[in-house]
């Protein structure tokens, strides 16, 4: 239910975009985001900072795109976030006693990892490194193609690309897990 949850926001503009188009589809994005962000608020007492984050983008970039009439603020939404994210992974560096890409990656797993602080700080500058380039590749796409290539990069492009980032980092650090003692 979670998960659905999450995603509902994209998969109501991917579809909506398929039917009525760009405009719609922005509008649709709008209200899900904010549906979102009071479903979570009702379920569990507080608000999630990267839905609030997000939807507050999403209705600055959306209201842009609406009453401008101009895709471009919508597609500039994913390049703002990715951006935003990658400016708190490398705040991270600096600020609190550990990356955001340790605390996101442990997170994972109930047993201890055996990773050093340089290694940690290496992942999180990949992080970063990775986010920007995503961003960018989304002006690009935005840009240079067609404006269903753009949607279709922004739905499955992106979510996929993270997942191929993601897999060998959860791979290489499930190797690195302490098991639990039996007893």
């Amino acid at each position: 239910m979670n998960q659905l949850l999450e995603w509902m926001p994209l998969l109501a503009f991917f579809i909506v975009f398929k039917l009525y188009g760009i405009y719609w589809a922005t509008g649709v994005l709008m209200v899900a985001c904010v549906l979102q962000l009071v479903t979570h608020r009702i379920r569990t007492g507080q608000f999630k900072t990267v839905q609030v984050i997000t939807t507050s983008v999403v209705l600055v970039l959306g209201t842009a795109t609406l009453l401008l009439h101009d895709k471009r603020f919508i597609q500039w939404k994913p390049t703002a976030l990715l951006s935003l994210a990658a400016l708190a992974f490398l705040g991270s560096t600096f600020i609190g006693a550990k990356p955001l890409a340790r605390r996101m990656l442990e997170s994972l797993f109930k047993e201890h990892l055996d990773i050093g602080s340089r290694a940690w700080s290496a992942i999180n500058l990949m992080w970063v490194v990775w986010l920007l380039l995503l961003a960018g590749l989304n002006l690009y796409v935005a840009r240079n193609f067609a404006e269903s290539v753009w949607v279709n990069f922004k739905v499955f492009g992106i979510s996929i690309a993270m997942m191929i980032f993601m897999l060998p980092q959860v791979l290489w650090l499930s190797a690195k897990a302490e098991p639990h003692d039996a007893g």
